[in-house]
């Protein structure tokens, strides 16, 4: 097996143990450097701390915005899950590849490895960028120094190509997310007082209700877009802590919400609206019992959506790369949204399903990885092309 092959360098990915909350150093140094030894210089944009980066590259003319190749390097703990095979060591068994982050995403990082010397061997009249960046995971926090830099530079890529997990059928678009926390700060009493005190998991509970009543309202038909499953925005509550003892009137619960916005649909409305019902309804209640009750609405994180028309230069690409023009959505989120809101049109196409993403035992098909291998060739002979 050849060094350069998607197989072996998906092997060594997957040996970099790259969860969100750990760095991801390891694994972009070893890119960096597999990149030099075929003579590809690239750029490392680090956070703050220094203890992640995105890494950029670019093969062809400088001169020209070309097409970047976007993949994310963390993945998902393996925490609690019932792996029956080593998750940070690659295996192989029926014609499937087990390891965590075969699907989402190094299996598309590896086909793009491997496909280097084919870019490096061509003359290139646009140039291929590649993209890979930190902290997707956890609200795609990382690519966005990278591409505040790009926006800086007078030759902007033209398009791009993310290559999560969509078995290679061509995805233009997904939902945005809007992740919230709520504080509810009441006042604590002995049970036996209760009206005396203000029972924070009580009124956060009409706060949780109230976000049903609003995800209710979007799911109704009239918001529909038929071209996502589900069909319309939602809104979910998804943790929740509050409470000392069962005789102590709560004086603090604090959960955590989120909205999975259709395009076009502002999320920060749903926010909106539940801080509007807080001050009209509740707050007043709860400082009859207690001036310093208070409730805090603060984001965790954020991304837009993405809804690329089909007949933009992006879905032609996409069509001709993946050989079909039968269009999709998905519904998990990516940084495409990011990459389009910097002006970038953006598609998304890669190797593997979702349905194996974050869970144990995550794989991808040997046949889905060849048929990237192939696909990437194909955007060879387009840039060679132009």
């Amino acid at each position: 097996m050849s060094e350069f092959s998607s197989r072996a360098l998906l092997e060594r990915l997957i040996g970099f143990a790259t969860a969100s909350r750990d760095s991801n150093l390891e694994l972009i140094g070893f890119i960096r450097d597999y990149l030099a030894g075929l003579g590809v210089p690239c750029e490392l944009f680090h956070n703050p701390e220094g203890t992640k980066a995105n890494l950029f590259a670019t093969i062809g003319p400088q001169d020209v915005g070309g097409v970047v190749l976007s993949g994310h390097t963390d993945v998902v703990p393996v925490d609690g899950q019932a792996w029956t095979l080593p998750p940070f060591a690659l295996t192989e068994r029926d014609g499937r590849l087990y390891g965590r982050g075969t699907a989402d995403m190094k299996g598309f990082i590896a086909s793009v490895l491997a496909a280097v010397p084919a870019f490096l061997a061509q003359p290139l009249r646009l140039p291929v960028h590649l993209a890979f960046s930190f902290d997707e995971e956890v609200g795609c926090l990382g690519v966005r120094s990278m591409l505040a830099a790009l926006a800086q530079r007078p030759h902007k890529p033209r398009l791009c190509l993310i290559g999560e997990p969509t078995e290679l059928k061509p995805v233009l678009g997904h939902k945005g997310k809007l992740a919230m926390r709520c504080e509810v700060h009441g006042a604590a009493c002995h049970s036996a007082y209760a009206p005396y005190g203000v029972n924070a998991i009580e009124y956060a509970a009409k706060l949780i209700g109230k976000l049903g009543d609003i995800g209710e309202a979007l799911a109704q038909p009239e918001h529909h877009d038929a071209r996502f499953d589900p069909p319309f925005s939602t809104v979910q509550t998804g943790v929740i802590n509050g409470g000392r003892a069962l005789n102590i009137v709560p004086e603090e619960c604090v959960f955590d919400f989120e909205v999975r916005a259709l395009p076009g649909f502002e999320a920060q409305a749903v926010a909106d609206q539940l801080q509007t019902y807080a001050e009209a309804e509740l707050l007043p209640r709860m400082r009859k019992v207690n001036t310093g009750s208070a409730i805090h609405l603060k984001p965790l994180s954020a991304y837009p959506g993405l809804a690329t028309p089909a007949d933009s230069e992006a879905a032609r690409l996409v069509a001709l790369l993946s050989g079909s023009d039968a269009f999709g959505t998905v519904a998990f989120g990516t940084e495409g949204g990011l990459f389009d809101q910097a002006g970038i049109p953006t598609v998304v196409c890669g190797p593997g399903s979702m349905d194996q993403g974050h869970k144990p035992d995550e794989f991808v098909s040997v046949e889905q990885l060849q048929g990237c291998d192939a696909m990437l060739l194909r955007l060879v002979e387009y840039l060679r092309r132009g």
